[in-house]
């Protein structure tokens, strides 16, 4: 068979440029060592957030934002340090992209049919510096129908091109080598893998059945990343980020193996990055687990209180959404507590009802269903926490639920063998904060962000809790949750130019080859730099497929 291009990977970013290539009339062979239930990869799991910059709805909420004060953001958050080498092209991305989010973005994703809620979120609110790390204002907007709705235009364009003969699906091929001659990529080479009917996300067999090889002189490489593979993980974890965790949660299917990054290396690409990788503080075990592992993050509100292992509240500005990577540092880092693998929320049942969201397309059943009667009565005007997050609250092995502190942290402690929170240390913490609540105004910097997140209608109408004391019987009962770091993605990755074709080792383009989304850390080979402003993941691998194929679509 004869093809324009070659497809490794059916993710998002793979799906976005098979469409721009079928839509030119061009021939797509789309290959995945996963069976066509798992087409959209770990996008389809993904809560739907899109980094925008000065939307329509921004604009409605009354946030002023603009492409200036994105970019400093961008650039207080990257930290790019690697200026004359392995972020050369990382931040030319990074200013492509925020340009991209500030203008044509919006429209584009509309004309493939996303729509976004009416709230936008205030995700990753930084390190309280106004030139440091985080969000100066909210970006975070979340899609119908959550990642399978970001998903879903591109899988249909697929299979609708499938029928007209322009699509051929290679499930159950795995890649083993890009064959590359003279600077130049001739094909791919790989096995096939016995046939697996696994639903979406299960982890499937790895049995070998035959060899193949697929031969074209444009192959786009979409394979994702690393956070299924806990080896890899620990292999790159950073010197600067502590020790790795000796157990985690995994916030990927097992499919998220990362294997065609040293595939790629192998061949002669360059790979650039790889210490930098986002993962998050606020895992939990799911108490439904669909692949091996199976953890989910808590997207929590301002109001939970953040406690270390041994019972310390956590220093600013290691606050609920704040600064993921500086959190995780600190957790990784602290000789008094890097030993242990989890940290603590403790809540109130009004907080709970209020603040808790759970990443997840199968965590969001109202809005993955787009079912916006059941979001506004369950998330604005009801009440009660969402079903899914009460079901944590129910079943979950990381929740406990009392009346009182002195309960709560005993039955704290029977969750972990670390050494046990001392009660009369953490109702010091706990008075000590809900001394700052009284007055609209305080001294506490958790309580001061509070309030200044109910100041944004989107917050105050369904984000943040009002303030309360913790110990306040009305709110209650209280809540503990045993926090594990759950993985996620790599930052760095293939380096590309900003036409997404892959650089070799001497830092030119290899005639034929691009890679777009995770394994081109989003682009460039890690435009988010050193940390993520969220909703640039699914964003970045919308732009960088766009990217790939504008230029490849020329040559094919």
């Amino acid at each position: 068979m004869n093809f324009d291009a070659i497809v490794v990977g059916a993710g998002l970013a793979g799906l976005v440029a098979t469409h721009e290539l079928t839509s030119k009339g061009k021939k797509v062979a789309v290959v995945d060592q996963e069976n066509l239930n798992n087409l959209g990869g770990q996008a389809f799991w993904s809560f739907g957030g899109l980094f925008m910059v000065d939307t329509p709805e921004q604009r409605r909420l009354g946030v002023k934002d603009s492409l200036e004060l994105a970019w400093q953001d961008w650039n207080g958050s990257a930290q790019f340090d690697r200026l004359d080498d392995e972020d050369s092209w990382a931040v030319k991305w990074a200013r492509a992209y925020v340009e991209f989010a500030a203008g044509e973005m919006h429209e584009w994703t509309k004309s493939h049919g996303l729509r976004f809620l009416p709230t936008v979120g205030w995700a990753e609110r930084g390190d309280l510096r106004a030139n440091g790390h985080g969000n100066s204002v909210p970006r975070f907007h979340v899609t119908w129908g959550t990642g399978t709705g970001v998903v879903k235009p591109f899988a249909d364009y697929a299979l609708a091109a499938e029928k007209t003969g322009l699509v051929t699906f290679f499930n159950r091929h795995r890649v083993d080598e890009l064959v590359i001659t003279d600077g130049a990529v001739k094909g791919i080479k790989g096995v096939v893998l016995a046939p697996d009917d696994s639903p979406r996300g299960v982890a499937s067999n790895r049995d070998v059945v035959s060899d193949f090889e697929l031969n074209c002189d444009i192959v786009i490489v979409t394979s994702g990343g690393i956070g299924g593979n806990h080896d890899i993980v620990r292999q790159y974890w950073p010197e600067r980020m502590g020790t790795a965790p000796k157990t985690m949660v995994t916030g990927v299917p097992e499919y998220v193996d990362g294997r065609m990054l040293d595939i790629s290396a192998d061949a002669g690409v360059r790979l650039v990055n790889r210490d930098r990788m986002w993962h998050y503080t606020e895992g939990v075990q799911n108490w439904d687990p669909i692949w091996p592992g199976h953890g989910i993050r808590i997207l929590p509100g301002p109001s939970s209180m953040w406690f270390d292992a041994i019972g310390r509240r956590l220093p600013n500005p290691f606050l609920p959404g704040y600064d993921t990577l500086g959190t995780l540092r600190h957790l990784r880092t602290d000789p008094d507590i890097s030993e242990y693998d989890h940290s603590w929320f403790i809540l109130t049942q009004k907080i709970i009802e209020k603040e808790f969201a759970l990443s997840g397309s199968e965590q969001n059943p109202d809005i993955t269903n787009g079912d916006k009667k059941e979001f506004l009565k369950d998330r604005l005007f009801g009440k009660g926490a969402p079903g899914p997050v009460e079901a944590f609250k129910k079943y979950g092995a990381d929740f406990v639920v009392a009346d009182n502190l002195e309960d709560l942290v005993a039955k704290m402690n029977g969750l972990t063998d670390a050494p046990p929170l001392d009660i009369e240390m953490i109702r010091e913490q706990v008075d000590a904060r809900d001394s700052q609540v009284d007055n609209a105004y305080a001294k506490d910097a958790q309580v001061q962000g509070m309030r200044n997140a109910r100041r944004y209608i989107g917050d105050r109408v369904g984000r943040a809790a009002s303030p309360h004391k913790l110990t306040d019987p009305k709110a209650g009962p209280l809540i503990g949750v045993k926090l594990h770091i759950l993985t996620r993605k790599t930052l760095g990755g293939i380096q590309t130019d900003l036409d997404s074709r892959a650089l070799g080792h001497d830092g030119n383009p290899i005639t034929g080859l691009y890679a777009a989304g995770e394994v081109a850390g989003f682009g460039g080979g890690g435009v988010h730099g050193y940390n993520s402003l969220e909703g640039t993941f699914l964003a970045n691998c919308l732009f960088s497929g766009l990217a790939a194929v504008r230029h490849a679509a020329q040559t094919a």
